[in-house]
């Protein structure tokens, strides 16, 4: 079955989802709570949009957690999987597969044990759609007037984790809702646009929240457990959730309403290549060969901005843009990214690769970069001559014609050797920027101002000009 993902342009509603908050697993990011007096301790709905992302985790990628790790909403290869009392008093493992991580799913978990028929008391939808049961895994639904830990009156009840320390996600949330008391369908919280995706619609006025109910808009930046708190609620029941491991960098217009690009952890390749916060910060470490990091967004057309901050630079580094058509390459060899036509490479040295040609710093014209150093991309699509520009720290240092080489959609990339990493920026930067800059149409927010007539990688932008 095929279930269609939102991230493009017009909503029947006109509704916005405007912010959404970034975790990562090594960061330890997380949010938390306490319930108080249940509505209904049987009976919840949990309503939410998620954007996969990669990392390293051990123990599983919790989605929501309660009882102290004994009931547990979580990621678990590849689909969703909800246990109840430790997988003790019940365990569904859902389907189908999630893994895109370019794209936003809607999840709604809803729960009432009281019903007598046992496949009635949990339900789970994706984008709109029940999911199935995924075959050949183990199968116990909870038992009647089962009362979980999501609802429970003094148990603890997270977001990104199982117990507030471990297990987190690496992902993007954006529109959580928990309902107490409740068992609602997705139809409350999502529709289907004239294009058949499924797409969010303001819901908040119409659910009753109950007592322990909240929803997180990701609308605000701080760390305390209060209304100005990254887990401020904003039912108007003030069950404001604590915060770990979050900083106001990842709060991001990153939504299913306009789809920002990310690094592509899906893409084959080789070395030893490890994504972080939010598929942006991208590492290599200690390998005989080259990693290779494409951008989720393939571009034929426009004119397209992204920066790149150089954390750590320990080897060879080419930041630059290759054709999609560049996956390929990869057969299991020992296969350099820059030797291949069809590429553009600014080198830290300065110099660079040219649709597999090796030049010189004097020939490609650039200067060296760093540690610290930010890059800039501008990439034309649109003129006669197509072109990328390079910048250093905001001073043009080279740029290139694309050949005829490039008949496929381009993407943002880099090619690292050795122990470095870099955090890109493609409008929601992962890293604290000194100057928030957005592109000519409001989106994004840069070190450095995009160039005029450039704009970022997010799908508002692309129904415009790509």
């Amino acid at each position: 079955m095929v279930f269609p993902i939102v991230g493009g342009d017009g909503k029947p509603t006109g509704y916005e989802i405007e912010n959404s908050g970034r975790f990562d697993n090594a960061g330890g990011s997380a949010l938390g709570t306490t319930f108080g007096t249940a509505t209904n301790s049987k009976k919840f709905t949990l309503s939410f949009w998620y954007k996969i992302s990669s990392g390293t985790i051990s123990g599983g990628r919790t989605l929501f957690g309660g009882r102290s790790g004994y009931e547990n909403i979580f990621i678990h290869e590849d689909t969703i999987r909800q246990d109840w009392n430790n997988a003790s008093s019940g365990t569904v493992n859902w389907a189908p597969f999630v893994r895109d991580q370019s794209a936003w799913y809607h999840f709604v978990i809803a729960q009432d044990t009281s019903q007598s028929t046992d496949s009635n008391r949990v339900k789970f939808y994706i984008n709109g759609v029940q999911a199935g049961i995924r075959s050949g895994v183990n199968l116990s639904y909870p038992a009647q007037n089962l009362e979980s830990g999501y609802n429970v009156s003094g148990v603890d009840f997270f977001l990104s984790s199982y117990n507030g320390t471990a297990a987190e996600v690496n992902g993007y949330y954006a529109d959580v809702y928990f309902v107490d008391g409740q068992q609602y369908a997705p139809t409350v919280f999502g529709e289907t646009d004239d294009n058949g995706v499924w797409i969010p619609k303001e819901a908040k006025d119409d659910v009753s929240f109950g007592n322990n109910g909240f929803f997180l808009e990701f609308k605000q930046t701080g760390t305390g457990t209060n209304s100005s708190g990254i887990g401020a609620d904003t039912s108007g029941n003030d069950n404001h959730l604590s915060v770990a491991g979050l900083a106001a960098q990842d709060i991001t217009t990153d939504t299913p309403t306009n789809n920002f690009a990310t690094m592509n952890p899906l893409s084959p390749t080789q070395g030893n290549p490890v994504y972080a916060e939010g598929n942006l910060k991208i590492s290599a470490s200690g390998t005989d060969a080259y990693s290779y990091f494409p951008s989720t967004f393939g571009l034929s057309n426009g004119k397209w901005y992204a920066e790149v901050k150089v954390n750590l630079q320990g080897g060879n580094t080419f930041i630059g843009i290759a054709e999609t058509s560049m996956e390929a390459y990869y057969t299991g060899a020992d296969n350099d990214p820059h030797l291949t036509a069809g590429t553009i490479w600014y080198a830290n040295g300065g110099n660079g690769y040219y649709d597999g040609s090796s030049q010189d710093a004097s020939t490609f014209g650039a200067a060296s970069f760093t540690s610290g150093d930010i890059i800039g991309l501008a990439l034309d699509l649109d003129s006669g001559t197509k072109t990328i520009k390079f910048y250093k720290n905001n001073t043009l240092t080279a740029t290139k014609n694309l050949t005829s080489n490039f008949v496929d959609p381009i993407v943002f990339a880099a090619n690292l050797y050795n122990t470095q990493n870099q955090s890109w920026n493609f409008g929601n930067p992962p890293f604290s920027i000194s100057s928030g800059n957005a592109d000519a149409n409001g989106y994004g927010n840069f070190e450095y101002a995009p160039p005029s007539g450039y704009y970022a990688c997010c799908t508002k932008n692309l129904a415009e000009f790509g």
